[in-house]
This record gives C-alpha cells, sequence and structure tokens, in this order.
C-alpha cells in the first residue's frame, strides 16, 4: 500500500513540475506579447576597454492584464561579458524627476530563439491597461573590444573591433529606437552602414528605425582607435587585517596584464622616452590608485624588491598613489607587484546597536578604468572574534578560513569574499559583522608578561642556586 501511495506522489511530481515551469515561461512569453517599447535610445561608450552602455525605454502596456515585470534580452555573447546590469524606474518630470531602483534577476526559457539570454526587471506595482513607463538600464561589457590587427608595433596606433547590433534586441515591438556610439577619437576605420546612419565628430548614429518587430537584430561591426589602457588584473588579492591596539593593515597582491594587441618586434626604449606622442601610445607606464585618506605607510614593491618610482599625494578626503612598474608595459606584457598601507582603525571600524563590531570597507579594486578576472577580498579578525558574517550589496561566494599568526593560539578567523569579472562601478561599500569580547585584547599581553616574569624567576632561580660539588 506505502509502494502505491510513493508511485502516485512520483507519478504527480513528474507531472506537476513540468506544468509549473509551462506556465511560468508562458506567463513570461505572454507578458511579453503584451506591452511594446514606445522610444528606446541606446547609448553605448566605447571611451574606454570597458563598454558602457546607457538603454533607455518607454514602457508601455498595450494588452488586458497587468504586467509586473520587463524582460531584457541579451544575445548569448554578451551575457558571458556582462559585468553590471542595473534598472531604475523614472518617477516624475524635469526638476522633480526621481530614480526608483528596480530588482533585475537572470531567468531562463528555453523557447528562447536563436539561445538568447533574459533579465527580467521586476516592478515595485503593476503597469496596468494603457500606462506607459520609462525604465532607465545600465550594463558594463568586459573583454569586448578586440584588437585588429592582434600585433602592433612599437609606433602603431592600436586599432579594436566592436561587435552590436543597429536594433535592440527586444522580445517587444519597438516602435521607434535609435542607437548612439562614442569613439575616443575621430579615427574610425570603418564600421557597418544600416541606413539611416550618420557620423559626426566621435559620434557614431544609428537610426531612427520605426516599427521593428521582436527579436529584429542587424549586426555591425565598428573598426576604431583606441589607444587608451587595456589594464586587465587577472587577479587580486586584498588582505584586510584588523588590530584592535589601533590600526588596520592592507595588504594587495596584483598580477597585471596589458589586454590590448600584442607588441611584435623589439622594443627601443630611446624612441619611447624621446617621442612620447609618437612611440608606445598604446602602453602605459603608470597608474593612480585612489586610496582612502590618511593613508600611513605605504609601501611598493615586486619580487625583486622596493620600489621607489611612486608618489603619494593626500588630502584630507581622499589619497592617490601613482605607481609606476619598472618597465612600460605594451600588448601581452605583464607585471606583478604588492601594495601595502595602514589605515587608522576608528574611520572604518564601528559597533552596531545589537554590540556587534562591523568593518565598513569598499569593494573592487582601487587602480581606476581596470578590470579584475578574479578578486579575493580576505578580512582577517582579531582572535577571539565569533559569528562572523559579510553583507555585500551585490552576490560574492564567501567562506571562512583560519590564520595564524604571531602569539596566536586559536587562530584569527577569516571572512573571504571572492568576485569574478570586477569593474570599477563595484567599488561601494561593504561590511562585516562579528562578535568580540574586550577580555581578548589581554591575551596577548598576558602571555608577554608571563613569558618574561617565568624568565625573570628562572634567572633568579638559577643565580640563587648552588649547583657546586664543594661542601
Amino acid at each position: 500500500m506505502e509502494a502505491l501511495w510513493r508511485q502516485r506522489e512520483t507519478l504527480v511530481c513528474f507531472v506537476l513540475i513540468p506544468l509549473l515551469l509551462l506556465v511560468s515561461r508562458s506567463s513570461a512569453l505572454s507578458s511579453s506579447s503584451e506591452l511594446q517599447i514606445v522610444n528606446a535610445e541606446r547609448r553605448i561608450d566605447l571611451t574606454s576597454h570597458i563598454v558602457r552602455v546607457y538603454l533607455t525605454l518607454k514602457v508601455e502596456n498595450t494588452g488586458e492584464s497587468p504586467a509586473s515585470e520587463v524582460l531584457l534580452a541579451f544575445p548569448p555573447a554578451q551575457v558571458n561579458h556582462l559585468a553590471v546590469l542595473k534598472a531604475v524606474a523614472t518617477v516624475g518630470k524635469k526638476k522633480k524627476k526621481s530614480h526608483l531602483p528596480l530588482d533585475v534577476n537572470q531567468i531562463d526559457l528555453r523557447d528562447a530563439p536563436n539561445g538568447t539570454k533574459y533579465f527580467s526587471i521586476s516592478l515595485v506595482k503593476p503597469l496596468t491597461t494603457g500606462e506607459s513607463l520609462t525604465l532607465e538600464v545600465f550594463y558594463v561589457l568586459t573583454r569586448s573590444l578586440e584588437p585588429f590587427p592582434v600585433e602592433i608595433s612599437q609606433s602603431d596606433s592600436q586599432l579594436v573591433y566592436y561587435h552590436d547590433s543597429a536594433l535592440i534586441l527586444s522580445p517587444y515591438h519597438i516602435k521607434q529606437q535609435t542607437t548612439f556610439f562614442k569613439t575616443p577619437s575621430t579615427r574610425v576605420e570603418s564600421f557597418t552602414t544600416v541606413e539611416p546612419t550618420a557620423r559626426a565628430g566621435t559620434e557614431l548614429k544609428y537610426g531612427p528605425y520605426e516599427d521593428r518587430h521582436p527579436y529584429s537584430f542587424s549586426p555591425i561591426i565598428v573598426h576604431f582607435e583606441n589607444n587608451n589602457p587595456f589594464a586587465i588584473v587577472e587577479e587580486l588579492v586584498r588582505e584586510v587585517e584588523i588590530s584592535h591596539w589601533g590600526s588596520i593593515q592592507i595588504t594587495e597582491s596584483y598580477k597585471l596584464v596589458h589586454a590590448g594587441a600584442r607588441h611584435k618586434g623589439i622594443f627601443s626604449r630611446v624612441d619611447y622616452q624621446s617621442r612620447p606622442s609618437f612611440s608606445g601610445v598604446s602602453s602605459f607606464k603608470n597608474l593612480i590608485a585612489k586610496l582612502p585618506p590618511r593613508v600611513h605607510s605605504v609601501y611598493y614593491r615586486d619580487g625583486i624588491g622596493n620600489i621607489s618610482s611612486s608618489h603619494l599625494r593626500t588630502d584630507s578626503r581622499k589619497s592617490e598613489l601613482e605607481i609606476e612598474p619598472r618597465y612600460p608595459l605594451f600588448g601581452g606584457w605583464k607585471a606583478t607587484f604588492i601594495i601595502g598601507y595602514g589605515l587608522p582603525l576608528q574611520d572604518f571600524l564601528f559597533e552596531s546597536p545589537d554590540g556587534k563590531r562591523y568593518l565598513n570597507f569598499t569593494f573592487g579594486c582601487p587602480l581606476g578604468e581596470t578590470v579584475v578576472d578574479k578578486l579575493t577580498i580576505k578580512v582577517v579578525l582579531p582572535e577571539g572574534s565569533k559569528n562572523p558574517s559579510a553583507v555585500v550589496p551585490f552576490p560574492v561566494e564567501q567562506h571562512l578560513e583560519t590564520k595564524y599568526s604571531y602569539l596566536d593560539i586559536l587562530g584569527r578567523k577569516v571572512v573571504v569574499l571572492e568576485k569574478n569579472n570586477v569593474v570599477p562601478e563595484h567599488n561601494s561599500p561593504f561590511q562585516v559583522y562579528y562578535n568580540f569580547h574586550p577580555l581578548f585584547m589581554l591575551a596577548e599581553p598576558l602571555m608577554l608578561t608571563s613569558v618574561f616574569f617565568l624568565l625573570f624567576i628562572s634567572c633568579v632561580a638559577y643565580l640563587h642556586m648552588d649547583i657546586s660539588i664543594r661542601k
């Protein structure tokens, strides 16, 4: 009898689960047919090696039922390079206009054409029939500029390809749309023409296009000059060590690479220094790290030793460290180095109302316009800390480790945060909470005091001990 009931339960699960998935997919697709985009404007910033896209959508509900979400469609190649995706709803007009952040989540629709990937924007309140809403979407793409030619000499400029579509990929009917591309300079070797297309200075305009059906796509290629530093940090490990005796020590280990067109031929330092505006224009010889204010004990070194070619500028609001590797970086060249500095404890460690202590620090990489393939942040808590937890404004991988340092007995708990494909837009505060009893601060002083006391007693006993064999 029990076996029969189990078979019935299994049969019900096998029938209901696919039906629920089918209903959810059909509801998403039906909601897409009930919406239309009245006007769409897309601006793609190509002035850096990090591609930033600003998309404005005016969405209207033409169906009979309210819509609680709006779908964004991306080609599969772009999703693999997507680092940041944000959406806000515009409320009000002109001076009274405000922005309301919205939740964006990736969803899976198996019936998507050509492997299209979807993200769902959840609306605060459903969009009723005949009602319209303006959405502002911002997303960042990394490693999306392809150098061509792939190898250049020291005196050549760097040219890159960018692949996209003149039409916005969308599951909705778009009544009118326009796309703008902004390039770093006026030198554009070639671009695909999809009439109407216009170019003025550093701006390339596609459109306006009217009455485009869902999933319309028109591939284009823009070939242009981009000599900005293609700085990629393959791996960055930041260790934040907290000491309740008054300081926070930061250690950052970098593996940096120039991800632009590979350098070919020999390198002439004479030409590089005598003609800096013509020789090695796509290389970079220095980087600026934006550090917190009131830094101290700053050092910059690599595997050989200390590097003296750095300059630190500080004021009451920020600190900037200009670092120069031992050699300029051309395409394909790499450099590894370490930056370390100290910070006052009272600027970053606080106490919450429930008695917990928490560290408030900045996530991301301090180097400007840099992509980090893999970022690992290790927050080393004082020995005796309990119940550590981290609050980060975006998804990251978290786990705990244990580190042993001088005079440690139980070891120090380490909160490890890991994230891939990190861009400057990820430089936002995060918090690490933990419990700590003040008595643990006396453990190491008492240990040192006990050791010296025992040593003193041993010396006194040795001096007063008669170990001679004579009577």
